[in-house]
């Protein structure tokens, strides 16, 4: 720690363990901060853990393309669409998917695609800084990251997707249906076509690679404190500190990193944001062969297939249904019935099933940014948290050190959503 560094430390409370909690914790604390990690479950225990594990530099491109409206029916009703809903839930879901459905039109996706891009484009960088040297950095491994469609014109329909893309400086390398069996051996015949994307990693265990980050964060100091945060202290109009299940904790910071359970803290502060959840469905296939040998997104089927420590992941469907519903079983059996489409060969021992929560702001926009004075946001990340996290700590740790980030902060403030 630096003379510098110590004469301008704080106590800053991060709450939320899960990647954005702790990238944003190991920046602050190298910027020789007092830092203090808390969460209900421990680092890892929700969104972190059950993604589809890719470093999605390129992920930029948000769901509400033109045309997304009238895809809707098909999706929620066909029996092979990704996209589910618990009934009961949909009146509280209205006002959130109203404001989430006017964004797709071609100005707002380059809009969003433009602020996304400083958060995720050097996601494999942004990582390597937090974990190399550490013993997270085995979990990281670089690759060619493939997108597979059932044939090029299923491509060309995602032409605006592709030429963000383009725009924003991803190489890409289109494949015919030789090349893709080179990459992919196992592939079956309904996938003739692919995108490789150079410059892109994998997490071959998101919950091992969280935790072993947690792990060093606590040897540079950070304190790790599994409670519930209930509210905040306030000494007139600053947050001075949080009041947790087993009493309050002091800090001249807080930044609230929780992800979905976001929403329902800041709004003790008066702060609205408007997110919901999507509830994220995961299935591992245990022992698997006959499957890919590396990530790869079958636009197709709407879903990522990943290999894991002894593991088949697969996981991206969509449902909407609040925190509370348990699990249906209709997304489990279509991550079934596609990967085997895909994979006509796959053979695996045993099953493992998750469902958790993507923090979704109606913009796809994650929030960033100082909401009330001592309190500074950072979730809403969606389908790229994993991506996202290391970058999001940095930038919130520039902000509470007063330096300045290289792009504009504009897109990310919490106090967007009072103007919507």
């Amino acid at each position: 720690m630096s003379p510098a560094a110590d004469a301008n430390a704080k106590t800053i409370v991060v709450v939320g363990a899960g990647i954005v909690g702790i990238g944003t914790a190991i920046w602050l604390a190298r910027d020789g901060h007092n830092v203090t990690l808390v969460d209900a479950e421990g680092p890892a225990a929700g969104t972190s853990y059950g993604n589809a594990g890719i470093l999605a530099s390129s992920s930029i491109v948000p769901v509400q393309t033109p045309g997304l409206i009238r895809k809707v029916p098909g999706m929620l009703f066909g029996r092979d669409g990704p996209l589910f809903l618990k009934w009961p839930y949909l009146l509280r879901l209205l006002p959130w998917l109203r404001r989430y459905l006017s964004y797709c039109n071609v100005e707002d996706v380059e809009r969003i695609a433009a602020a996304l891009m400083p958060i995720i484009g050097d996601s494999v960088d942004q990582h390597m800084a937090i974990a190399r040297g550490t013993p997270a950095e085995r979990f990281i491994e670089t690759v060619d990251y493939t997108y597979a469609y059932s044939d090029r014109a299923a491509y060309e329909k995602d032409a605006l997707a592709w030429r963000l893309r383009r725009e924003h400086g991803f190489e890409t390398r289109e494949i015919g249906t030789q090349e893709l069996r080179e990459v992919e051996p196992n592939l079956g015949p309904a996938t003739t076509f692919g995108v490789r994307l150079p410059g892109h990693a994998w997490i071959r265990d998101p919950g091992g690679y969280v935790t072993a980050l947690c792990d060093y964060a606590q040897t540079l100091g950070v304190a790790l404190r599994i409670t519930r945060v209930q509210d905040f202290v306030r000494a007139g109009e600053r947050v001075v500190g949080v009041k947790t299940d087993d009493g309050e904790i002091a800090c001249d910071e807080v930044v609230v990193a929780s992800g979905v359970w976001s929403k329902s803290l800041l709004e003790k502060l008066s702060v609205n944001v408007n997110m919901e959840s999507e509830r994220g469905y995961h299935l591992e296939l245990l022992s698997p062969r006959g499957g890919p040998g590396m990530p790869i997104a079958l636009s197709a089927f709407k879903f990522i297939a990943t290999p894991m420590e002894g593991r088949l992941r697969l996981a991206g469907l969509v449902e909407f249904g609040g925190l509370d519903a348990p699990a249906s079983e209709a997304p489990y059996q279509l991550l079934l019935r596609k990967v085997t489409a895909a994979f006509p060969n796959l053979q695996w021992k045993g099953e493992k099933r998750w469902l958790g929560h993507r923090p979704a702001t109606t913009d796809s926009i994650p929030v960033i940014g100082q909401a009330v004075p001592g309190v500074y946001a950072a979730f809403g990340h969606q389908h790229v948290g994993l991506t996202g996290g290391p970058k999001t700590g940095r930038v919130v740790a520039d902000l509470i050190a007063g330096r300045h980030p290289n792009f504009d902060m504009a897109p990310y403030g919490p106090e967007r959503f009072a103007r919507s």
